[in-house]
């Protein structure tokens, strides 16, 4: 990053199906101010998934040129969030013995490690590893063991794996629009950095982040994510419902999805109409608008309930005490969050970005989640490495690891 600024400067890039966003953050100590902010339509993604590298790339100069030019600094490397169908994320545990008095950060190294260590078939790659709790000779719930005495240490992790192509298509999009990838971030994560606060991660929450392309779950409790599913349906879907629904054009049916688009046919005045163009020269006509409420409720049904088989599936319907928080374009549809509650039966709120300072009111917007999310996250974390594809990079890891084996062997 270069830049006359005091503190480190993170960007989040979110690249999703309908937009591809940048968002810059200032990091001060413990202050994240949010600088600078650049949107660009996304034409070369499908379901989360780069379809064509070369709109992508374009895209995304345009979104981080706006970033640039909003906060007066220049971006080189990024946080860049991943999602599509691709996307799934399974429990693993490991157990290792403890070799000295108390327990130290190699022995927790070596019991992530020991959990990780499972088949991963060779088209998937690891995105993220999450401890979720440690067990010290049956001593549960433990969320650092270090310093602790024991003979014992067991971890409880969730594994995050995606397809090794749409992630090293993501990295060769960013990297060919001239960024450095610092790491690759699964969205629903980024979005719960953003918009939960620790009560609610702590009780147990249900978010889902509605997106163009795809609807992503993640479900916290006690303060670690405890499941993530990604569900290939979206705003794009409504979109479509409502391009045959009412036989218009796809932008002018994304245009009145967003414009007049609601959930709630019964609460719309039957005298309230809408205007659509006419398809290959014909003449515009008049609709109810209630007919929008017609055609949307139902699909909306349909991705929760989906989503509610997939929360129960996984037996997790008892870990959302403290509701659901809906972030994503999509979630500002009028009456998505009763449509959620009544399907739920839990209280659900819209989750806007918190905790930062800086573009508060720009960027307070579900829409934005998941790029403040990146930065809050890239804040927290040092960037260990670059998702660079290079395989002098990968030379050089594996004789890192190497070295580091042979040490803990002698």
């Amino acid at each position: 990053m270069q830049g006359s600024r005091e503190g480190n400067i993170v960007v989040g890039l979110d690249i999703g199906t309908t937009k591809i966003c940048a968002v810059v953050g200032e990091v001060t100590g413990r202050e994240i101010n949010i600088i600078g902010i650049g949107t660009h339509p996304s034409i070369g993604l499908r379901k989360g998934v780069v379809v064509n590298i070369e709109s992508t790339v374009e895209s995304i100069k345009k979104a981080v040129e706006e970033a640039e030019l909003m906060a007066g600094c220049e971006i080189s490397s990024v946080y860049a969030g991943i999602a599509g169908g691709h996307i799934t994320g399974f429990n693993s545990r490991g157990i290792v013995a403890i070799k000295g008095q108390e327990i130290n950060q190699q022995d927790v190294d070596r019991v992530i490690d020991a959990a990780r260590a499972v088949a991963i078939p060779m088209d998937r790659e690891v995105i993220h590893v999450l401890p979720q709790e440690y067990i010290v000779d049956d001593q549960i719930g433990i969320q650092n063991p270090v310093g602790m005495a024991g003979v014992r240490l067991e971890a409880k992790i969730h594994i995050v794996t995606g397809a090794v192509t749409s992630a090293h298509n993501i990295v060769k999009c960013a990297n060919r629009a001239g960024l450095d990838v610092c790491d690759i971030v699964l969205e629903s994560l980024a979005s719960g950095e953003a918009v939960l606060t620790e009560e609610e991660k702590q009780l147990g929450t249900g978010l889902i982040d509605l997106g163009g392309g795809t609807s992503d779950l993640a479900i916290f409790s006690g303060k670690n994510i405890k499941h993530t599913f990604i569900l290939a349906l979206g705003g794009d879907n409504l979109t479509n419902d409502i391009a045959i629904g009412v036989r218009a054009p796809l932008n002018e049916a994304e245009r009145i999805k967003r414009k007049y688009g609601t959930c709630n046919g019964a609460a719309i005045s039957p005298d309230e109409t809408i205007e659509v163009p006419g398809m290959g020269g014909r003449q515009p006509r008049k609709l109810p608008r209630q007919i929008l409420g017609e055609i949307l409720e139902p699909r909306m049904e349909e991705i929760f309930t989906l989503l509610q088989r997939e929360i129960y599936r996984a037996g997790m319907e008892n870990m959302l005490a403290s509701g659901i928080v809906l972030s994503g374009g999509t979630a500002l549809l009028e009456g998505t969050t009763d449509i959620a509650e009544a399907i739920f039966g839990v209280p659900t709120r819209l989750g806007r970005p918190r905790g930062i300072g800086g573009l508060t009111d720009v960027v307070n917007n579900p829409m934005y989640a998941t790029g403040v999310g990146l930065v809050i996250y890239g804040a927290r974390k040092e960037p260990e490495k670059k998702f660079r594809i290079r395989d002098r990079n990968i030379f050089n890891s594996l004789i890192s690891r190497m070295k580091k084996w042979f040490k803990d062997v002698i």
